[in-house]
């Protein structure tokens, strides 16, 4: 299972959308049971009393807009509780997605380095630099719609791309094979999944 963490400062906006537009991204390829797929905060700004905010109403909209959240494709977002990046986050996951310069600083101090170079920055997958677009400040949700969409797209092609993953996809000894449903073109070879 290949396994992703997405981050932000308070995981009601960025992360959260980036969340939910990867398991979009993976349940229109039928891949679902080959990704495990969540998002967290490095600070404790949205979680009260151990109880996190849900996502931002919003960011919430802008998702539903996109066909996101909706009674249909719903992915988990009206159970979506903001929760704090901890420690063990490292072990567990293989991508660590940071929205921001701050975030990749958070996540470097509480995970003392990257030494598995999990740790990347959104933008990276989207082939330009900069930070994603914080709707928290700039009330501009199609700009952070666009950067997440980008972002997390690049990361799927990279993941396809990767011979170790392919191949976990492809060959996947312990249980039938996820295509067999879906005849010769397995989806995997064009790049045409869909694009926010």
């Amino acid at each position: 299972m290949i396994r992703i963490l997405f981050v932000c400062h308070g995981n009601i906006c960025r992360s959260t959308m980036a969340e939910f537009i990867m398991k979009d991204i993976v349940h229109k390829q039928h891949l679902d049971e080959f990704f495990h797929i969540e998002s967290s905060a490095t600070h404790t700004d949205e979680i009260w009393n151990g109880q996190g905010s849900p996502v931002y109403p919003p960011a919430k909209a802008k998702l539903r807009e996109y066909g996101i959240g909706t009674p249909d494709n719903e992915l988990g977002v009206s159970t979506k509780r903001a929760r704090l990046t901890s420690r063990t986050d490292y072990e567990k996951f293989d991508f660590i997605i940071g929205m921001d310069s701050a975030n990749i600083r958070d996540l470097n101090r509480l995970f003392s380095g990257d030494p598995e170079n999990k740790v990347y920055k959104m933008l990276e997958f989207a082939d330009r630099s900069g930070d994603v677009a914080d709707p928290w400040y700039t009330g501009n949700f199609d700009d952070t719609w666009r950067d997440c969409s980008e972002g997390c797209h690049g990361l799927f092609r990279a993941i396809l791309m990767d011979p170790k993953y392919a191949s976990q996809m492809g060959d996947a000894e312990d249980m039938d094979d996820p295509f067999d449903d879906y005849g010769d073109d397995r989806g995997l070879v064009h790049d045409d999944f869909p694009r926010g």
